[in-house]
């Protein structure tokens, strides 16, 4: 049975789901048609039953909340090793082979269970400064209408921050997301050097094209040949019309009559342009910013030392 050979791990909010449709295009890579199977997150989990039973701590995980964006995420997950191959009975001629799942590199037994799989595969994290992550996670939750509380401030205020393995995703997790260092230690640890890349999402921001071609030569591909890079995906924003938005992202009849009589890939589209229109992204106060900049600061520097890359631009 086909695996990948390489695997896009995360961070989210970082530029994965724009990596996995750029590399998408290429003839000769190939992409699990389902974005973010999660498999090596969540093998094994019972998706239907809710929170997994108590830890040996006395402590239990909170079920998933509502919003679209976690629906999604666990509607998607491939928990069987056979589904998770069937996912790749459609490579034909392509060299690369592979999938893009943000859960890899947070959840604790994901590179344990890559290194038993597919031991030799080739892995890919690009991560965003962690402040802004966390701010783009709310943006883009509230969007999703998953968070009701508007204030970031007030968000974070409600997050315990310490249980950082705590990785039942329904929970608040703006700020542990971002304490990259543990995460990508974790693969260090059983992974030879060369099978791991580590770019930045400014990396894909300011040349992306450049980005590409080095991740072309990381997975075996021709570089002669680059995608289309001008779509932007997934772009976050703080709703102007609350129930416009909830008319976009919630269960209601509309939308459902919308969905017998409109293709989908129309619906997508005209979605997409109402969204793009009905949405802000209001400045993080620099209060906040500092506050969260102070947070990390350790936790950046431990990280450049682990990947060899000056963070200093991060820091201030």
């Amino acid at each position: 049975m086909t695996m990948p050979n390489f695997l896009i791990i995360g961070a989210p909010k970082s530029g994965t789901t724009a990596l996995y449709h750029y590399l998408k295009q290429h003839p000769k890579i190939y992409m699990s048609p389902v974005k973010e199977p999660g498999f090596f997150a969540f093998e094994g989990l019972n998706i239907e039953s809710g929170p997994p039973p108590a830890k040996s701590d006395g402590s239990t995980a909170r079920p998933l909340d509502s919003s679209n964006r976690y629906r999604e995420l666990i509607n998607n997950a491939i928990t069987e090793i056979g589904q998770y191959q069937a996912l790749f009975d459609g490579v034909g001629d392509e060299i690369a082979i592979g999938e893009a799942s943000p859960a890899y590199i947070y959840h604790p037994k994901a590179p344990q269970g890559i290194h038993h799989y597919i031991p030799d595969a080739r892995l890919i994290a690009i991560l965003r400064h962690p402040v802004e992550r966390a701010y783009s996670s709310f943006i883009h939750r509230v969007q999703q209408g998953g968070e009701p509380i508007l204030d970031f401030r007030q968000v974070l205020e409600k997050e315990d921050y310490s249980k950082r393995n705590d990785v039942w995703w329904g929970e608040r997790h703006y700020i542990r997301v971002g304490f990259y260092y543990e995460q990508m230690r974790r693969y260090f640890d059983i992974f030879d050097r060369n099978q791991i890349k580590v770019y930045l999402y400014e990396d894909l921001v300011r040349d992306s094209t450049g980005l590409l071609e080095d991740i072309l030569g990381f997975v075996g591909v021709n570089g002669d040949w680059l995608p289309d890079v001008s779509k932007k995906h997934l772009v976050s924003g703080i709703p102007k019309n609350q129930l416009l938005n909830s008319l976009l992202t919630q269960p209601n009849p509309i939308k459902s009559g919308l969905k017998a009589i409109l293709p989908e890939q129309f619906r997508k589209q005209i979605v997409s342009k109402i969204q793009k229109h009905n949405i802000a992204k209001p400045p993080l106060s620099p209060e906040v910013r500092q506050e969260l900049n102070n947070l990390y600061r350790e936790d950046i520097l431990k990280l450049q030392e682990l990947i060899n890359r000056d963070l200093s631009e991060w820091i201030n």
